[in-house]
């Protein structure tokens, strides 16, 4: 088996700014990982401690549409990986509720790569 990673998905269609990026990126990839700790998934908990002792790789990509982010985030929970979805509390610069970016992983790279394997990077 290849190494572990984490892909995180970020809607291109909002205008948000590269501080309102980071903040829903990160918001995606540590509700992911809480989503783990929370779990009594043990192959969940495997794939974590392998991704953290390996350095933690994540990678950031792009989507251009909510459909396109609900669909990934449908695809990673249909093929039982840990996926988190952001909405927004809209408190700056979008409406409250909006669905900004997804987090796919940590799990093994080639699982996560059939989600996300085909988008683009950020």
């Amino acid at each position: 088996m290849g190494g572990y990673k984490q892909t995180i998905v970020v809607r291109r269609d909002l205008g948000m700014g590269k501080g309102k990026i980071a903040a829903q990126a990160a918001h995606a990839s540590c509700e992911a990982v809480f989503l783990i700790l929370d779990s009594t998934r043990r192959v969940w908990r495997e794939w974590y401690r392998a991704w953290r002792a390996s350095g933690q790789e994540k990678v950031v990509l792009r989507v251009d549409t909510e459909k396109e982010l609900l669909e990934v985030y449908e695809k990673a929970r249909s093929l039982g990986l840990p996926s988190s979805i952001v909405r927004d509390a809209g408190r700056t610069q979008i409406a409250p509720g909006t669905l900004t970016a997804a987090a796919v992983g940590p799990a093994p790279e080639e699982l996560v790569d059939k989600v996300t394997g085909r988008l683009k990077l950020l």
